[in-house]
């Protein structure tokens, strides 16, 4: 009787211990969501915007030169998120869906984006009001913490639920 309270005695103290570390680990990693700059919270807010993006466009072919999606079993499997205006010239369009689609990396990266062929896509894909507003958006916006964590967020949940619905 002795050896089995002594036993469960033990068992109490270790499940107490890994308790008492699982709090400290999410105050740990709390903390150190607190202190995150507003570029860190940008770079993870746009990975997750562009997944979000080429999972969404993952059976559509390039915006740009309209080739077939390719092999999507690699990490990046061939495709970019490409935005139409770009982030140097408009940052406050950075997370705008009608902003980006999937392109091609031969397209977004080597051939410069293609912009006179990503707009006819455009146009062909969103209409011709759509692009017109987005040429002429020029509101300036500047993110906050908040604002970035919620993009991450709500951008993370729509990818995992667009993932699911493919399977």
């Amino acid at each position: 009787y002795a050896d089995a309270q002594e036993a469960k005695a033990m068992r109490t103290a270790e499940k107490q211990i890994r308790a008492a570390a699982k709090v400290e680990r999410a105050d740990t990693k709390r903390r150190k969501e607190a202190i995150k700059s507003l570029p860190e919270l940008k770079k993870e807010a746009e990975r997750a915007f562009n997944t979000f993006i080429r999972a969404r466009d993952a059976l559509l072919p390039c915006i740009s030169c309209n080739a077939s999606p390719p092999d999507l079993s690699g990490l990046h499997a061939g495709r970019d998120a490409g935005h139409y205006r770009s982030v140097g010239s408009a940052a406050h369009l950075r997370y705008h869906e009608d902003n980006v689609h999937a392109q091609c990396v031969k397209c977004n990266q080597w051939d410069a984006g293609r912009v006179v062929d990503y707009r006819i896509g455009l146009v062909r894909r969103i209409g011709t009001d759509r692009v017109v507003a987005l040429e002429t958006n020029n509101t300036p916006h500047k993110w906050t913490k908040d604002e970035l964590r919620a993009i991450k967020a709500d951008y993370t949940a729509r990818e995992k639920k667009k993932k699911k619905a493919m399977t």
